[in-house]
């Protein structure tokens, strides 16, 4: 973990005046459970892909308060004295359970749950979902990306549209566990292992005499990773004919045929055609076409559907801004309270029904059919077990006539426990692993799942037990 963070202020104002309530009512040690999860997906797609969570393990096992940040909230005079040497010592003692980075989720289901003295998991609301909504967004929108692609290389090329470093550096993170080959992001490469390349701007080629200069002088500079800007001035007169001449002069003589050009604007589908055409008759066979200019799922799947001749794409704002849908709705809700030992359900209900809660400390099975395609989710009491010898009945919680039963299945905990008392007890894999382990993941959902557009909608169903005690809990309102 390169980039430790240690920002306790980086927190919403009312974290603290409740936590110095919790303090002066002597309740800042009651245990509760928080829940973190999401209501839609962005794009209107199928899914998402969680990631983010090392930073915020990071984070949690690490949270300090120093002497100025107490002096500061001090100054606020809102805070008394009990809650400000209560932070004097802060140091988290609870236990998280998460689902692992890189795994497919769904709406409704918590991607983290934290249990702790109300006051520690208070506290950790704001850092907890901007870490998890932005580098969730993310992920989610380059695998969208990604599998428009259909297989050719996409780069993570957007550093400089990105809106602040952290969005920068953990968005190429991000990209890169939910398929991307890499990033022009240089440090992500030095902190977290994320390839880092790139090759030329069109200020290269216009610092030289001529364009055949610079495409030369790159050539020589670099000739086992030789990939040229051709739309400097005319692409199809001077910049691939150009292109051709320094990589037959330079390269060839020296044995080396593997070589690139990049396209950066006009119109791609077209010109990538004509630029293959005149590569191979000139004995380039080998070079790779690369495009990038304003890129997203919908055009690339558009030029690949146009017959574009493309091998690797760059694609910036769009991706990581994930412009289309910027706002991943993330949310920290409390779903129990502990007391004498037992644990208590609490619910939220609002008007909207899609803003009421499911309560209780709960656990996920994903359920996957006897070739091994995750067929739904179902999000159970923490004390049950899935008998995978008996007959599973599934029904959506929303309209229960909606049945299934399932037989010959398998069924998996989604939900490792990372944080116990704590101390980090889980062993963090590798940003590769992590990566590997999406890849895997996704390979277990079913293309109809992974439709652009009114894809097949994922059943995230209940168990019995858990939808009796959110019915009770919603009666119990009415009485």
């Amino acid at each position: 973990m390169e980039y430790s963070r240690n920002i306790p202020l980086l927190c919403d104002y009312y974290e603290y005046t409740m936590c110095n309530g919790y303090v002066e009512k002597g309740i800042e040690d009651n245990v509760v459970y928080f829940d973190i999860f999401f209501r839609t997906i962005p794009d209107h797609g199928g899914f998402a892909v969680v990631a983010g969570l090392e930073q915020l393990v990071d984070y949690i096992i690490n949270l300090r308060f120093t002497d100025s940040d107490i002096e500061f909230l001090h100054s606020k005079n809102t805070f008394g004295e009990k809650f400000l040497n209560y932070l004097r010592d802060f140091r988290f003692s609870g236990d998280v359970w998460a689902i692992p980075e890189g795994t497919p989720v769904f709406p409704g289901e918590p991607l983290v749950t934290i249990r702790a003295p109300v006051a520690e998991a208070q506290i950790l609301e704001t850092f907890s979902l901007l870490t998890l909504n932005h580098q969730t967004l993310i992920a989610t929108k380059a695998s969208r990306i990604v599998r428009a692609a259909m297989g050719r290389t996409v780069m993570e090329f957007g550093s400089r549209r990105a809106q602040g470093t952290d969005a920068a550096i953990l968005g190429a993170r991000a990209a890169y566990i939910a398929g991307c080959g890499g990033t022009a992001c240089t440090v992500s490469d030095k902190w977290y292992g994320v390839p880092a390349s790139g090759t030329m701007a069109h200020s290269w080629v216009m610092m030289f005499d001529s364009e055949y200069e610079a495409f030369k002088a790159y050539c020589e500079t670099y000739p086992n990773n030789a990939s040229l800007l051709v739309d400097t001035y005319d692409t199809l007169n001077s910049g691939i004919p150009n292109a051709i001449r320094a990589f037959k002069e330079v390269l060839l003589p020296r044995g080396i045929t593997k070589c690139a050009i990049r396209l950066d604007s006009g119109d791609l589908s077209f010109l990538t055609k004509k630029a293959r055409q005149m590569l191979d008759e000139a004995g380039l066979k080998d070079c790779k076409i690369v495009v990038s200019n304003a890129l997203d799922e919908w055009l690339i799947r558009d030029l690949l559907d146009q017959g574009a001749v493309i091998d690797a794409f760059g694609v910036g704002d769009n991706l990581i801004t994930s412009h289309s849908d910027p706002v991943f709705n993330g949310v920290f809700k409390l779903a129990a309270i502990e007391k004498d030992g037992e644990i208590i359900p609490k619910i939220k209900i609002s008007e909207n029904v899609e803003k009421i809660t499911t309560p209780g400390f709960k656990k996920i099975y994903r359920i996957y059919d006897r070739n091994g395609k995750a067929v739904a989710d179902q999000i159970c009491v923490y004390d049950e077990t899935i008998d995978e010898s008996e007959p599973l009945e599934l029904f959506d919680p929303q309209a229960t006539w909606k049945r299934k039963t399932l037989k010959g299945f398998k069924a998996k905990e989604l939900m490792v426990k990372v944080i116990e008392n704590g101390a980090l007890i889980y062993d963090m894999p590798s940003l590769d692993e992590i990566r590997k382990h999406c890849a895997e993941e996704m390979d277990t959902l079913w293309d109809e799942v992974k439709r652009f557009s009114n894809p097949h909608h994922y059943y995230v169903d209940l168990s019995k037990k858990l939808w009796d005690v959110r019915n009770e809990l919603l009666n119990q309102t009415r009485r």
